[in-house]
């Protein structure tokens, strides 16, 4: 598992009010820090809002945007939206999964790769498409896939 620095995340906390309204808010500041969102954190952050840890998992699991594993450096979403569907999307899945050595909903031992597939990306002309962290590549072949993933990704 990944260390989290304590006093960055106090930091964090000491910036909010301690209310329950503050949950949404800190729940995105402390997995935009750390990618995820840490036992240790949902501990730390249950204490400052005087809330149960459940409630806070309840909330944290009910909004799929949040995660409460970590992920690879590298994370990889493939677009399943209709119009890359119909371009491949599946196919794409399948080579990039060959090409990582890592099945779809997994991260890599190594924490390198994270795959997911996602509802849409919002890149339809560019279908099929992918994101790797923050860049779009689009009209993803096999040849190209093996190209992005030949090469360190940045």
């Amino acid at each position: 598992m990944v260390e989290i620095d304590k006093e960055l995340l106090r930091d964090m906390l000491s910036r909010y009010q301690g209310r329950g309204s503050d949950l949404i808010p800190l729940l995105l500041e402390v997995q935009a820090q750390f990618s995820y969102l840490p036992e240790e954190a949902i501990q730390l952050i249950a204490d400052f809002l005087d809330m149960p840890e459940g409630e806070i998992y309840s909330v944290s699991s009910f909004y799929s945007q949040f995660r409460l594993t970590p992920v690879g450096r590298q994370l990889v979403a493939v677009c399943r939206g209709t119009a890359c569907h119909v371009r491949g999307a599946s196919r794409i899945l399948g080579e990039i999964s060959e090409e990582i050595g890592v099945a779809e909903g997994e991260t890599s031992d190594d924490m390198e790769y994270t795959l997911e597939s996602v509802a849409c990306i919002g890149c339809c002309a560019l279908a099929p498409c992918i994101k790797v962290n923050n860049d779009v590549h689009g009209e993803m072949t096999a040849q190209k896939v093996e190209e992005l993933f030949a090469a360190p990704v940045n």
